[in-house]
């Protein structure tokens, strides 16, 4: 199937972080976006008017049916689901549930419909603790935390449903998402939100009165816990691209790890907030979080290889840049809805 400027894609999590920049992106390139969120983390102002806005559940198959039936839905990227690892080490249970069998209520209602693609939101959380420098796709997925089983657990099932339907899937393992849409047409805009850019753009900004550093003594250069940083508006794009490649080829299934290839610890991350926002933040040092590896860094090689995927954003001071700029839009934001309230 080829795309053509009609073809519909429900976006499930679509008022969220990164399925509202999927949302965009698929806008940008021509496609007609949908959205299903329950609301419960996401906005209705992250979804861009004209697009159908669903309120409502993933795990409902009903109103699936009826979605795809009404809107003539021909893929789905699937970005809803819980993502706060201590929180799942805390309470697995809602991590299996929201990720995992809801995801398996999706998959169902996808196969009734004839839906013949998939794209999954998955995580380098499922490779735990990697015995090698930068992760590709064939390192072994050995979670440490019910985040991670919850969505490798996904991942197997979309393996066997494709093996056993006419699916296809495309699997998309993040490393650390971060930034802005560099227009500022959406952000990161939870509230209490644990992501190490988004809390240091509030800090930055006087939201909070600084930063935790959650665990000093890492086997990493500086002590503290190494990630890879890809911007979310180059993930979204690398969305659309694998939704492409699916749709050419619908015998073939994807996997990518998707992230820079290049690591930064928490301090790095610090110094260039301070570099970018001129400020100099307060830093608590604070003891290691449950289930948190001390460094994880992508091999991007085999999407880089696969699609035309060239990443615009790959600079961490450009990055907290567009951070800091939609830190400032959310304020806005805010404050004309408390205004409106009142």
């Amino acid at each position: 199937m080829s795309k053509t400027k009609t073809t519909t894609v429900l976006v499930t999590g679509g008022a969220g972080y990164i399925g509202s920049h999927a949302v965009l992106a698929l806008q940008d390139a021509g496609y007609r976006p949908v959205v299903i969120d329950n609301l419960s983390t996401g906005f209705r102002f992250a979804v861009p008017g004209g697009v159908p806005l669903y309120e409502g559940d993933i795990a409902d198959e009903a109103l699936l049916a009826r979605i795809f039936a009404d809107e003539d839905v021909a893929a789905i990227m699937h970005f809803a689901g819980s993502i706060i690892v201590p929180e799942s080490v805390a309470d697995p249970l809602k991590y299996y549930h929201n990720n995992t069998a809801k995801s398996r209520a999706l998959i169902a209602a996808a196969v009734a419909a004839g839906i013949a693609h998939i794209i999954f939101s998955s995580t380098a959380a499922t490779y735990g603790i990697p015995d090698v420098a930068a992760v590709n796709e064939h390192t072994p997925q050995r979670p440490i935390n019910p985040y991670g089983w919850s969505k490798l657990m996904t991942e197997q099932m979309l393996a066997d449903v494709a093996a056993a339907h006419p699916l296809n899937y495309g699997v998309l393992r993040y490393f650390n998402v971060a930034g802005a849409d560099p227009q500022a047409r959406s952000g990161q805009s939870t509230a209490g939100a644990t992501h190490l850019i988004k809390v240091a753009t509030e800090a930055a900004l006087g939201a909070r009165s600084g930063v935790s550093v959650f665990g000093t003594d890492y086997a990493t250069p500086d002590g503290t816990g190494v990630r890879d940083y890809i911007h979310v508006s180059d993930l979204a794009a690398a969305h659309v691209l694998v939704l492409e490649a699916l749709m050419a080829d619908p015998a073939r299934s994807l996997t990518f790890n998707c992230g820079y290839g290049r690591g930064f610890s928490v301090l790095e991350v610090l110094d260039a907030v301070d570099r970018v926002a001129g400020v100099t933040l307060a830093r608590r040092m604070e003891p290691r979080r449950a289930g948190d590896p001390d460094s994880l860094i992508s091999d991007p090689a085999r999407l880089m290889a696969s699609v035309p995927w060239q990443p615009q954003f790959a600079d961490l001071d450009v990055i907290i840049a567009h951070a800091l700029v939609w830190e400032r839009r959310l304020a806005e934001i805010r404050q004309a809805e408390a205004a409106e309230a009142n």
